[in-house]
């Protein structure tokens, strides 16, 4: 083993890959097709489920198995209505790894799924790893602000020095996996040697040959800096909207517009709270997949990491992860070559 083998050795045993480096599961990007793509080229590839029905889901899964023999898992939203439907989908079709995302999941839930599958779930802060430690939780990602779609409100860096620590002195037998603004191998060096088992990635691997992202919502991310990847803007504390990291394009002003007329009709006594928060929320539908699917750049949502400033190009699969991961080996050569 050399250095870098050493490092993520917790994470490869734990998702049965050659490399630990997870793809962050993305709607309407994370299907069958990017996910085997990468877990053939040595990472390991997730399913989005996002909003799909079980009967989608068995599908997509069953595809997936078709393109790759790797190991690859599925993402499950907490708040699905049919999330326990879609559990018993991974339970039928023998998947290995569900993520658990989009809220705290219930301890029966995850329960549940370790009768048949390791669980995976997202600690934004010390004392949510600690309750789903003992949850029954078998890994965790820790995602920092930097990272595209829904996020929290804390740096990656800054969540990284905070929980790292922590689990490597509480519950060292837990891998943790590092996520939100990574676009090379030499910060996923870095969060290894802080105690990471592992890094998570989404933006990085949009632009892949074998992502069936429309070609305008590539050039999007390949025409993209950091600082064009930025944070919805909430008007109103009475209105509160998730914040959700993407490139500014028309929708992104439209949306401040949205809000506005929304608030006024409330004030005005045209529209009840209930209704005028429904229209702000009701905006963003159908949104990602106008953009993914139908390359509307101008109207859809661009959801974007800040990372990607570091997508120059569509690469194959197989070059993306080669890259990453010569680029970590370097780095950690010259550190101890240095000591």
């Amino acid at each position: 083993m050399d250095t870098l083998d050493t490092l993520w050795h917790r994470g490869t045993e734990f998702l049965g890959t050659r490399y630990a480096i997870l793809a962050g599961a993305m709607s309407w990007v994370s299907e069958r097709h990017l996910v085997a793509a990468i877990s053939n080229a040595g990472g390991f590839g997730i399913i989005a489920c996002s909003a799909m029905s079980p009967d989608l889901l068995r599908e997509e899964i069953k595809a997936t198995q078709t393109l790759t023999d790797k190991p690859f898992g599925v993402n499950l939203i907490t708040m699905h209505p049919e999330l326990e439907a879609l559990v018993e989908v991974c339970r039928e079709c023998h998947v290995s790894h569900v993520v658990l995302a989009g809220g705290l999941p219930k301890t029966e839930t995850i329960r549940t799924i370790k009768s048949f599958a390791k669980v995976v779930c997202f600690a934004p802060a010390v004392v949510i790893a600690r309750k789903l430690v003992r949850a029954g939780a078998d890994a965790l990602v820790i995602e920092g602000m930097e990272a595209g779609g829904h996020v929290g409100p804390v740096a990656t860096s800054v969540l990284a020095q905070e929980i790292l620590p922590f689990m490597q002195e509480h519950h060292p037998e837990i891998p943790v996996f590092v996520a939100g603004g990574i676009g090379r191998g030499e910060a996923i060096a870095a969060y290894l040697e802080m105690g990471a088992a592992g890094c998570q990635l989404g933006t990085r691997f949009v632009c892949a040959t074998e992502s069936i992202a429309h070609p305008a919502f590539k050039q999007a991310f390949i025409k993209a800096s950091a600082r064009d990847a930025t944070l919805s803007v909430q008007l109103d504390a009475e209105f509160p909207v998730i914040p959700v990291r993407a490139l500014e394009n028309d929708a992104t002003r439209s949306f401040l517009n949205a809000q506005q007329e929304a608030i006024a009709a409330f004030r005005s006594g045209k529209l009840s709270k209930e209704e005028a928060q429904l229209q702000i929320e009701h905006f963003w539908a159908g949104a990602l997949r106008r953009a993914v699917k139908d390359g509307d750049v101008a109207q859809g949502s661009l959801m974007a990491g800040q990372s990607v400033g570091m997508v120059t190009r569509e690469q194959p699969m197989q070059e993306i992860i080669d890259e990453l991961v010569t680029q970590a080996r370097a780095y950690l050569a010259r550190g101890h070559s240095a000591a």
